[in-house]
């Protein structure tokens, strides 16, 4: 038997109503920082998908990068540019009574620390920029497929040479770009020169600052995936440049961005349930919630999250709803943590919280003072169901909380006071089940 998932805290622990960032500091501690911001504004999901990938999928072996992927978190889960107005035109000046004042406040301090030496911001732009007019789609006015700057040079700081930087990083995409069609160019805002729009930006706070910053523009005209191919193709080049060494465990292109993307995105609730993102079903009926507080909402990936809507629970992923959870409330018991099952015959304690595979069958020991709910699994007069060893065909398909329908609920309660304790998922591997159903005893 194999534990499918040993739980990962990459994310801080937030109450499901919480729209904070989050941020990353991965490194060796020595070498260059370099800070990469994603999600500024909340329509953008190529930059807040790259980025969140150098959140997750990322090692670094020699410097630091700091990550915020997921900055303008309420506009992401609400697919809007920006809910509260855009927030990359509120770092010249902002009102302390501006519902995102505290947010571009922190941020602020991110890019001003002294051991930043290098800002990039993440963006997804209309078209293709051309320094000249092709069509409508490819002209001076549009922002896809370029690298930003405010000024050619920023004097006296590290990484001060902006456009020579930039054109590292522009060459370094277009050796890689999958047509010639999408190569990067460097664009000049000249903000220095009274760009009023651009000097509301983080870019130009940044440079105002003495922090050499760039923007990063992946084409809207692509789908998420390859808009993130192009953002993480111009990050590595940063990251080369500034002597930042990394490694990934995803193939760099496409396919294996949307892989990586789509790869064990998982949401525990209060320590006790956990529910895989991408393969949720569309609607999940009477999940066992704690009664009179807020949920406890950790996620090993800072674009999935959980947030309440009237009656019910909106499960997100970036700025995609995944699911709809409908509770059920219960008091909750904290006496055990985990519970003794019998896994293709091989005893084990499980904890709560956690996916295990089976590829045969099933059982959950008996425990005094404790019942088992296996949800889809019934039998007539039962209101305890450890002690029967349960196998696919044994549980009803429509219960399953996964698109496969492979994944069933095992739930425990206690049994005198009806308090929830916890609750484990099985993950069928062999989906033609076991010829076997019978009950025991287990000592």
């Amino acid at each position: 038997m194999r534990i499918l998932l040993t739980f990962v805290l990459f994310a801080i622990a937030l109450c499901a109503n919480s729209y904070d960032f989050s941020v990353y500091k991965k490194g060796s501690g020595t070498g260059n920082t370099v800070l990469i911001i994603g999600g500024i504004q909340g329509d953008e999901p190529g930059g807040f998908s790259a980025a969140s990938l150098l959140a997750t999928k990322y090692a670094i072996t020699h410097g630091n990068i700091w990550v915020v992927p997921n900055l303008n978190f309420e506009s992401i889960i609400k697919r809007s540019r920006g809910v509260h107005g855009d927030m990359n035109r509120k770092f010249r000046a902002l009102n302390e009574s501006d519902p995102e004042f505290e947010l571009v406040e922190k941020v602020k301090d991110l890019i001003t620390h002294d051991e930043v030496d290098l800002v990039i911001n993440l963006h997804d732009g209309s078209g293709f920029y051309r320094k000249q007019w092709i069509d409508k789609k490819r002209n001076p006015y549009k922002w896809g497929q370029c690298t930003i700057i405010d000024q050619k040079k920023l004097e006296g700081v590290k990484f001060g040479n902006l456009r020579e930087i930039s054109e590292f990083v522009v060459a370094n995409v277009n050796e890689r770009s999958l047509k010639s069609e999408h190569n990067y160019l460097v664009k000049n805002t000249k903000t220095y020169a009274g760009n009023e729009e651009m000097a509301k930006s983080l870019t130009w706070f940044a440079v105002q600052n003495g922090k050499p910053a760039f923007g990063n523009e992946a084409s809207k005209e692509f789908l998420t995936p390859q808009r993130a191919f192009y953002h993480l193709l111009a990050v590595e080049a940063f990251l080369e440049y500034a002597g930042v060494a990394f490694e990934r465990d995803f193939a760099l292109d496409p396919k294996g961005v949307e892989l990586a993307l789509n790869d064990d995105v998982k949401i525990n609730i209060n320590d006790k349930i956990v529910l895989d993102v991408i393969n949720s079903k569309n609607w999940i009926n009477y999940l066992p919630l704690k009664k009179g507080a807020k949920q406890k909402i950790v996620s090993n990936n800072p674009l999935a999250t959980i947030v309440p809507q009237d009656n019910h629970y909106r499960v997100h992923y970036g700025n995609r709803r995944m699911s709809i959870l409908m509770p059920q409330y219960f008091d909750y018991d904290e006496a055990i943590d985990g519970f003794d099952f019998l896994i293709d015959g091989e005893s084990q304690k499980i904890p709560f919280g956690e996916v295990v595979e089976v590829s045969r069958d099933f059982l959950v020991a008996p425990k005094e003072g404790y019942r088992t709910n296996v949800i889809g699994f019934t039998q007539r007069g039962v209101t305890d169901e450890s002690g029967f060893v349960v196998s696919k065909k044994d549980i009803l398909n429509r219960f399953a909380i996964d698109k496969e329908e492979h994944i069933f609920r095992v739930e425990i309660y206690n049994q005198k006071e009806n308090r929830f304790a916890g609750m484990v998922l099985v993950r069928f591997t062999d989906t033609k089940g076991s010829d076997r159903l019978t009950s025991l005893e287990l000592d």
